[in-house]
């Protein structure tokens, strides 16, 4: 085996809608699985945010028109969207492997991720969910319902939800054996769904943890050689959009920190996927995070291309 490596796949990797995405992920199957036959441990997770965003609004559409069901709550359309993401990558992932003669079982894992009742995100919404819509359809929306929207990096208005700190994965245990019997593993879906504990029981809680730092705590607790962030970008840039932008190939986890400081990355796009690449170097010094896009996933591992975080 060559390395132990979490990989984050990022919107681009899936889709808006289920038959979109049942075609884009044939080409990320094909990329997990080259990495597979090249000898690498895979386990992957994915974000969520138009797919809970879709169920949640089909869901509150139907309620307020009358149509006999009821408000699914948030957690609920969480674990909706790992069943159904994680229906489509598996399969993909299985078709790619008996395409290319490898035995490897692949199997998606419903995950709860627990975090704090008390987090101070949940008095402040940041995470952005759902679909994109101009402003003018975005104060509409605001003046129907209690949802709260911001600018997405210059990409259009999404509803904002709590984004609580990820603490531990419920079922870490499974995934850990699961992957040492040799399976891939794609796990805490959208982030997990997100429960509190309380009186030795769990409950969810109306929330949508950032993937990455699920991810992050997902590589730093199975002791992972590599935490692959996948993103639209090939490489990240510091000065993003202006004359001097500045394409950045390996830095360290104190020059991550600076940048950060110097507003280098957006809130909500770029910022969410530095500050998991430094949790896990920090929390893992021998550790390697790498952002890069999904195209050049081979090509990042080799060092080519991609952004390579590392502790020092």
């Amino acid at each position: 085996m060559k390395n132990k490596i979490v990989i984050a796949l990022g919107g681009n990797a899936l889709g808006q809608d289920p038959i979109e995405q049942l075609n884009l992920v044939k080409s990320t199957a094909k990329k997990i699985v080259d990495l597979v036959i090249d000898g690498h441990q895979v386990i992957i997770s994915h974000g969520n945010g138009p797919q809970v965003g879709m169920i949640n609004t089909a869901t509150e559409f139907a309620y307020n028109h009358n149509a006999g069901t009821p408000i699914i709550p948030f957690a609920e359309c969480g674990a909706m969207s790992q069943g159904y993401i994680g229906y489509h990558l598996q399969q993909a992932i299985v078709n790619e492997l008996m395409a290319k003669n490898v035995d490897k079982d692949c199997v998606t894992l419903i995950t709860q991720v627990v975090v704090d009742e008390l987090d101070a995100a949940f008095q402040n919404p940041t995470k952005p969910v759902g679909l994109f819509y101009t402003k003018e359809e975005a104060e509409q929306i605001e003046k129907q319902t209690n949802y709260q929207f911001i600018d997405d990096a210059g990409r259009g208005y999404r509803r904002v939800v709590p984004s609580p700190k990820p603490i531990s994965i419920v079922e870490l245990n499974t995934v850990r054996q699961l992957t040492n019997q040799g399976s891939i593993v794609i796990t805490i879906g959208g982030g997990g769904i997100p429960v509190v504990k309380a009186d030795h029981s769990y409950k969810g809680i109306d929330a949508v943890i950032d993937k990455d730092k699920s991810s992050a705590r997902l590589a730093i607790d199975l002791d992972a050689d590599i935490l692959l962030i996948l993103t639209t970008v090939e490489q990240v840039s510091i000065n993003y959009g202006l004359y001097n932008q500045t394409s950045l190939k390996e830095i360290s986890a104190n020059q991550a920190r600076e940048y950060i400081i110097q507003h280098q990355f957006a809130e909500g796009s770029m910022l969410p996927k530095i500050e998991a690449c430094l949790d896990f170097v920090d929390n893992n010094p021998r550790g390697v995070a790498i952002i890069t896009s999904l195209d050049k996933v081979k090509d990042a591992l080799e060092g080519k291309t991609g952004t390579k975080i590392m502790k020092e």
